[in-house]
């Protein structure tokens, strides 16, 4: 269990084992189709990589995804930002590092930072709603709150 929530601009830390204890982290390879002519990796193509392992997260926890849906909830992305620091290039593994943030009854923030070989290539947040079948807000399942207090201390 982590005793401080580490932050997207915290940077690497220089030993592995102890930044990957960090948090949650899910290994995305660079797509060529993701590239420009310069094999750089598009700014679109984050949003992705957050999603990937956002999903993986869940499922590492117990739930996969449409077992979340499954129920009657969708965790609707209300807010996104992306700090780009250095470009993600063609065939790279990225290491999508995922932190819990803040907590509300129908909504949460994750944290993220995206490292290549531990280089912070990136680092971003996105805020989800949780929201009923009709697409209106509803409480968080006590389940996810419970995990995301969790994965916070």
């Amino acid at each position: 269990m982590v005793t401080r929530r580490r932050q997207p601009d915290d940077g690497p830390d220089p030993e592995d084992a102890a930044r990957r204890q960090a948090g949650f982290v899910h290994r995305v390879r660079a797509r060529f189709a993701e590239t420009d002519a310069m094999g750089v990796v598009h700014h679109a193509a984050y949003l992705p990589y957050l999603e990937e392992a956002r999903v993986a997260y869940l499922r590492s926890r117990g739930h996969p995804y449409e077992e979340v849906r499954a129920t009657g909830v969708d965790l609707a992305v209300l807010e996104c930002r992306v700090r780009y620091r250095r470009p993600v290039r063609f065939d790279e593994e990225v290491d999508v590092m995922l932190w819990p943030g803040g907590l509300r009854r129908a909504s949460f923030e994750l944290t993220y930072r995206l490292e290549v070989g531990g280089e912070v290539r990136a680092s971003a947040s996105t805020v989800h709603g949780a929201v009923d079948v009709r697409g209106r807000p509803t409480r968080l399942p006590p389940w996810l709150a419970s995990v995301l207090r969790e994965d916070r201390s």
